[in-house]
């Protein structure tokens, strides 16, 4: 069986640090799916404008040539306990493809391009897209679902801190891209993408979010702070 991409996606995520673990947590997070040369038609996308949320199958290609093993160790569990990949949603799989479900926030066709505005996407810049499907409410919405493991999610309920210097970035980032910046910031930290075993009240972490990076501290889980908001090198050297 041989697949290739149908798009690929153009969101604020530069690198697997940082981006939630899940989709629909960064709600603010806006990103675009563009349909490559031999499925970007007009004919493809009729119809997908009625659906509020659609499913993106794609490919881990950040770790795509990592391999994988039977057994994985979950964040969510701490990274301390080992269970079967397939219990997971690790990208290290036999087969590195990954499911989520996102909202569709607007279908663009124009000169030949086809874009899909979409929103809540927990995508990496520059995946591949292997396939697109609308999100049936009344099927693939199950209220009597369980699963141990994972039962619930609670984001971090805690103040995020700007220090003066963060917030005029904001401000300044804002006026020029119309960009949510801090309302994405704060939900995207608020996901907590520290490493389990790497939880320091004295540690300064980073992402790379967009074009800029962020730095950011959790001082005793009682508060978030961002330090600091900076044009990343290589958009400067460009």
């Amino acid at each position: 069986m041989n697949f290739e991409p149908i798009g690929i996606i153009h969101s604020g995520f530069k690198e697997k640090f940082g981006i939630p673990r899940q989709p629909g947590l960064a709600s603010s997070m806006q990103a675009s799916i563009e349909l490559l040369p031999g499925y970007a038609s007009e004919e493809i996308v009729r119809g997908l404008e009625g659906c509020s949320h659609i499913w993106l199958i794609f490919i881990f290609s950040a770790c795509a040539d990592k391999g994988w093993t039977p057994t994985v160790r979950p964040p969510r569990l701490g990274g301390n306990r080992r269970v079967g990949v397939l219990a997971t949603r690790s990208p290290f799989r036999p087969n590195p493809i990954g499911l989520s479900a996102v909202k569709l926030d607007g279908v663009i066709c124009s000169h030949g391009k086809v874009q899909l505005q979409v929103s809540g996407a927990d995508l990496m810049d520059q995946t591949p897209i292997l396939d697109i499907k609308p999100y049936l409410p009344y099927s693939d919405q199950i209220p009597t679902a369980e699963f141990s493991l994972a039962e619930s999610y609670r984001a971090l309920e805690v103040p995020v801190i700007f220090n003066n210097e963060a917030k005029q970035q904001c401000d300044i980032i804002k006026q020029k891209t119309k960009l949510p910046i801090e309302q994405q910031i704060t939900e995207i930290l608020r996901c907590d993408p520290r490493p389990a075993y790497q939880r320091s009240a004295e540690r300064e972490y980073g992402i790379r979010l967009h074009d800029y990076n962020v730095r950011w501290s959790i001082t005793d889980e009682e508060a978030i702070y961002v330090h600091s908001i900076e044009m990343t090198t290589d958009v400067l050297n460009n």
